[in-house]
């Protein structure tokens, strides 16, 4: 009878272990379709869009840098070109007579806190901002007092053609101007408006030749019979600048 029973409770405890071991075996293929079926909807789905892509393309277009009197104001334009240290950072070429220290920035990148802060070819970084609000930031350096950046299309005011009729004088950079021309309120064909050029106008005009002129999403545009235009942008209240930029720098200054 001993005997026997060892028997029977050696064959059950083997019965045990072979049916735990199958069901073991059930349970590890359970697991592995499952991270397989997990694996394939993953790879079928695009990956998700890291922060720093985020953040790179809500900054990048044009944006308006200025003191906090807001008497000296100047241009840049972020993009999303990788360079040392961030991305490219390309600054209005009046910026350095406003502000000195902008002459070495040419990037920028926004730190784990979400500072912003502009680099220098090295990637060290010239100023640090911290954003205030949405579209927003500021910051402060001993030499320069306290700097705003904003987007420019919180700043861009809205202008009708009665604001910019008159005369205007057409510069190379910050010198005396090589012509002046009168913007008119007059209709000069269809969506467009007169535009007189005074006796004495330089080469560089003259050969343009405008004769009518238009605003288009802000900007101001010079329109010449040929089909060809002069497209600016306003830097302050009283001038404009041509773009895009160029090293032969035009502005038109109100008279």
């Amino acid at each position: 009878m001993k005997f026997g029973a060892l028997i029977f409770a050696a064959t059950a405890a083997m019965l045990y272990g072979a049916g735990a071991l199958a069901q073991n075996q059930d349970l590890l293929k359970q697991d592995s379709q499952k991270q397989d079926t997990q694996n394939t909807v993953t790879e079928g789905q695009p990956a998700p869009p890291s922060p720093a892509a985020d953040t790179t393309t809500t900054m990048a277009g044009a944006w308006e840098f200025s003191n906090a009197d807001h008497d000296k104001i100047c241009h840049f334009t972020f993009r999303t070109d990788a360079v040392t240290g961030g991305s490219k950072l390309d600054v209005d070429k009046n910026c350095p007579n406003l502000f000195p220290s902008t002459k070495d920035i040419v990037a920028w990148a926004r730190d784990n806190y979400g500072s912003l802060r502009l680099l220098d070819a090295q990637g060290n970084a010239v100023i640090e901002l911290t954003e205030v609000e949405s579209g927003m930031f500021d910051g402060f350096t001993p030499e320069e007092g306290r700097y705003i950046l904003q987007t420019a299309a919180a700043t861009a005011p809205t202008r009708s053609a009665a604001d910019l009729t008159g005369d205007w004088g057409v510069s190379r950079g910050t010198g005396k101007p090589i012509c002046v021309i009168t913007l008119a309120n007059s209709q000069a064909g269809n969506d467009v408006l007169a535009l007189k050029i005074k006796p004495g106008c330089d080469a560089t005009v003259t050969q343009f030749n405008p004769v009518a002129w238009r605003m288009e999403e802000g900007e101001l545009v010079l329109l010449s019979p040929r089909g060809q235009s002069w497209q600016f942008e306003e830097t302050d209240t009283n001038t404009w600048q041509r773009v895009p930029e160029s090293p032969d720098l035009i502005l038109l200054v109100r008279q």
